[in-house]
């Protein structure tokens, strides 16, 4: 099993910067490919960013990329999501994932671990 808890959100003008963490915990993560996800209300759950194992392998869904970065540091079991030039869009709450499968496939369907997420707020 995989445990994750999201920090850093909270409410930044349009054009600001967050980053946000994910702290990770269990038998399970080195092996686990790591993710951001993110919900707006009324909208389904959107894949934004995936990580490999390693970190050397990375995906971005097209609305974010260039302005966030996705990393991990495996010595700290933790996953990063550096966000630039937020836009009121990007509002919405954060989550990260985990798997033990490909870091590409970012449809929520294909994620195993799930933290309770943090919310962002651009306006």
């Amino acid at each position: 099993h995989v445990q994750l808890v999201e920090s850093g959100g909270g409410s930044v003008q349009a054009g600001g910067s967050l980053r946000l963490s994910c702290a990770a915990s269990g038998d399970r993560y080195s092996g686990s490919s790591l993710a951001w996800f993110r919900q707006a209300p009324g909208k389904g759950r959107e894949g934004i960013a995936g990580i490999s194992t390693s970190g050397t392998g990375t995906a971005y869904a097209d609305s974010v990329k260039g302005r966030f970065t996705i990393s991990r540091d495996n010595a700290k079991k933790t996953m990063y999501l550096q966000m630039n030039s937020l836009k009121p869009e990007d509002t919405a709450m954060y989550y990260c994932a985990a798997n033990g499968g490909a870091y590409w496939r970012l449809s929520p369907s294909d994620w195993n671990y799930w933290g309770q997420g943090t919310q962002v707020t651009v306006s």
